[in-house]
């Protein structure tokens, strides 16, 4: 165990869960910049989606590499290099005036923000009690909330200001960087992962020191947790990604209104968001979890489909984005991020959480390739599709979890069967004591 004192848990849940302030405001800064660029530095269309793309490709293989590298050399020593990382990434996005340049930057910030994710959770999870860890965690949901809210903010003060707006976009999230890389340095490396990884030196058989190897995932104990994870962030994910992208595009080309509305409307509609994420943080350690998973799901679901009952009316799209908002509080990110955090033993948690993170956005980056296509056979086709998505998702993440709470946490530090064990007994009985 270390001998520093802990922080706070909300304090590390703020400068952990930061992380997602980070990935929201990467993503919404590099669309709106980018399209500055290609006014002031001559960048063509084509170099534009090679360069999104490749940010939506490098968080994916961020969050698979990321995660597991988190369990296997510590949280605070990943999620001090992803915040250098982004630092220098950021820097060459805002003074770059290549398209190689912007390539590397792109790719420093996306590797960075994939990696951070899954070990800032294990961080914040570890550092947390059965009574707080889903508010603190429930916290960082926010984070991502606020992340949107101020990109858009500066966007909307700095967007005509050619080349120095695009600088102050990517310099934002650079700074914000800088000062977390500084206040990382006050957070030791989480208990629970130096408590696993010397008594798995020691060949302690603890299910934390023992179950470290991506085979373990595949137990029957974590494999269906970890296949409903996967396929439940997967599916919506895919929905949210989806109207994040193509909204604006549906808006003004189906529905009939404004891109300026459009954003308006969004911008209304955030508080809501920001409400649900806040009741989602009172109830979520508490027994009223599940039903409201359940009324999240049919807003989010119900959502998706309000545009094909009623043709895509002014009406039916504004209640499309209210009540997929007020759902994605209670049954998408947030929960997700629980689930994973209690259903998986120190060892596991980080490599778990990357690889759900990462199959998800590689997922959705390889729809973005078709979405247009189903675009071009009518937007009923592709809401019908998105209704049906979301509607697997919650189901799967329902039967998976609806029953007993999970919490490894209080399991992890069983004794399990291994040769070493049983030539050992007596060390792993004092272990145990």
């Amino acid at each position: 165990m270390s001998k520093n004192k802990m922080p706070n848990p909300w304090y590390i849940g703020v400068v952990s869960g930061m992380a997602s302030y980070i990935d929201s405001a990467a993503i919404v800064s590099n669309g709106t910049a980018l399209v500055i660029y290609q006014k002031t530095l001559g960048i063509t269309a084509l170099e534009i989606g090679m360069l999104s793309g490749l940010l939506t490709l490098s968080i994916a293989a961020g969050a698979f590499g990321g995660g597991r590298l988190g369990d296997r050399i510590g949280r605070r020593n990943v999620f001090i290099i992803t915040m250098a990382m982004i630092l220098l990434g950021t820097l060459a996005l805002a003074f770059g005036a290549s398209f190689a340049v912007l390539a590397v930057g792109t790719l420093l910030v996306g590797l960075a923000t994939g990696a951070d994710l899954p070990v800032s959770l294990a961080t914040i999870s570890e550092a947390a009690s059965d009574e707080n860890r889903g508010k603190i965690i429930g916290l960082s949901n926010l984070l991502w909330l606020v992340g949107i809210g101020a990109t858009m903010g500066i966007s909307a003060i700095v967007g005509d200001w050619g080349r120095v707006g695009a600088q102050i976009m990517y310099l934002h999230v650079g700074l914000v960087a800088l000062v977390l890389l500084v206040l990382r340095w006050s957070i030791p490396e989480s208990p629970l992962w130096l408590a696993a990884r010397d008594e798995l030196r020691r060949g302690v058989a603890t299910v934390r020191a023992q179950k470290n190897g991506w085979r373990d995932l595949l137990e029957a104990k974590y494999l269906w947790p970890f296949i409903s994870l996967c396929a439940f962030y997967t599916f919506t994910n895919l929905a949210a990604n989806t109207g994040g992208q193509f909204g604006t595009f549906v808006a003004v080309n189906v529905v009939g209104i404004s891109v300026s509305t459009n954003s308006l409307w969004g911008l209304l509609i955030l508080p809501v968001s920001v409400a649900s994420g806040l009741l989602f943080m009172r109830i979520v350690d508490t027994d009223k979890r599940i039903p409201f998973f359940i009324f999240g799901a049919v807003m989010m679901s119900g959502g998706y489909f309000v545009p094909v009952l009623l043709n895509f009316s002014p009406l039916s799209w504004f209640c499309c984005l209210l009540f997929t908002n007020i759902g994605t509080g209670f049954a998408f990110e947030g929960i997700m991020k629980v689930w994973a955090q209690e259903s998986f033993p120190t060892m596991l948690r980080a490599t778990a959480q990357g690889v759900i993170v990462g199959v998800a956005r590689l997922t959705c980056g390889l729809l973005a390739f078709v979405t247009p296509v189903l675009l071009s056979a009518g937007p009923t086709v592709l809401y019908c599709l998105l209704t049906a998505i979301v509607v697997v998702g919650m189901v799967i993440g329902w039967l998976c979890f609806h029953g007993k709470q999970r919490n490894e946490f209080n399991a992890e530090t069983a004794m399990v069967a291994t040769p070493d064990a049983r030539h050992d007994v007596n060390d792993t009985q004092r272990a145990k004591a």
